[in-house]
């Protein structure tokens, strides 16, 4: 029992409201508002952040927040916010998770396919692992085009008291083969992986299967990405949303198959621990975290949260150059001139 109430008590660390008081004051020292701008800050107050998806001439992302929040770009430079995508929660919300109140959703990704985009969010309440993963399709993200609306599409995964898991933070991704999988988890027995079916965003019936891919004291906000004929797992260690004083740091690991097994660069099984540090605090950047990666071209950015120590530890979004090393990991770079 004492074992399941700290991870309970751990996950409600994890996943407090990003209005947490900040730790620090706002600062306007040009030389460290430099600094931020070189370590990727884009200046928009963010959390949990999606992938990007570029839809005409815009990127959008999008963000957890009342009704889900929604920005979008032209450059990756200069971000303007967009409209909400649920004025109000989805109808089967407080059937589904009792104790949720208000419009408050959290962690959304976002995925083009076969032409409508489709985004999956989550209802939960803060430390417990009663929740479920939803998901909305619209048949465009231009709000000024007349087919512009969200359709509410119901529940993809869920989990209640019963479970070893908890169903948020979702992340969807396309295989080598064109198929669908969606990871997801915090805390708990860590994070898990499902196949969906591409028609519906939703798993088969009859192959709801979860598989096991990462496992940690503190885990949460997996994302997968596929590189040179291997599958990267990005992660979250650590806790979020205490602004400067956040300890959140992003690891990887890598598979040949999506399914894993995922290992480190010493080879160890994320499963049982593992993950190669790829980004944490640097000066006023705090606490990094939910990467994502953008292939925009022949380039590749990685974009995520973090707590900005010149505004007081304020959930802000990053963009980053991606490169790889000689042997195939990730590196994060910096903005030139920044």
């Amino acid at each position: 029992m004492r074992r399941h109430l700290l991870r309970l008590a751990a996950a409600l660390l994890s996943i407090v409201a990003i209005a947490a008081a900040p730790s620090s004051q706002p600062t306007t020292d040009p030389a460290v508002a430099r600094e931020v701008a070189r370590l990727g800050s884009r200046g928009v107050r963010i959390h949990d952040p999606s992938t990007i998806v570029k839809a005409g001439d815009d990127y959008w992302v999008f963000a957890t927040g009342l009704g889900i929040r929604s920005y979008h770009s032209k450059d990756l430079l200069t971000w303007e916010q967009g409209p909400r995508v649920f004025d109000d929660p989805p109808a089967w919300a407080h059937e589904v998770v009792p104790a949720f109140r208000g419009n408050y959703l959290w962690a959304p990704d976002v995925i083009e396919l076969d032409h409508r985009c489709w985004l999956f969010y989550v209802i939960s309440t803060f430390g417990k692992n009663t929740s479920a993963i939803g998901v909305a399709t619209n048949a465009t993200l231009d709000p000024a085009d007349a087919r512009y609306k969200w359709s509410d599409q119901g529940v993809v995964v869920r989990s209640s008291d019963l479970d070893d898991f908890n169903a948020i933070d979702p992340a969807v991704t396309l295989d080598a083969d064109d198929k669908l999988w969606l990871a997801f988890g915090s805390y708990w027995s860590g994070v898990k992986l499902v196949r969906l079916d591409r028609a519906t965003c939703k798993p088969p019936a009859g192959d709801e299967k979860l598989l096991s891919l990462a496992k940690h004291k503190s885990i949460e906000a997996p994302y997968i990405y596929l590189h040179d004929g291997r599958y990267y797992l990005f992660v979250n260690w650590g806790a979020c949303c205490r602004g400067t004083a956040s300890t959140y740091e992003i690891r990887v690991g890598r598979a040949g198959a999506i399914t894993g097994p995922y290992v480190d660069r010493d080879g160890k099984d994320m499963r049982d621990g593992g993950g190669t540090l790829l980004l944490g605090s640097d000066g006023p950047f705090i606490g990094p975290g939910h990467a994502s990666v953008l292939r925009d071209g022949d380039r590749e950015w990685f974009a995520c949260h973090f707590y900005d120590a010149t505004q007081g530890g304020r959930g802000t979004f990053a963009i980053r150059p991606l490169t790889w090393s000689k042997e195939g990991w990730p590196i994060v770079g910096v903005i030139a001139g920044g």
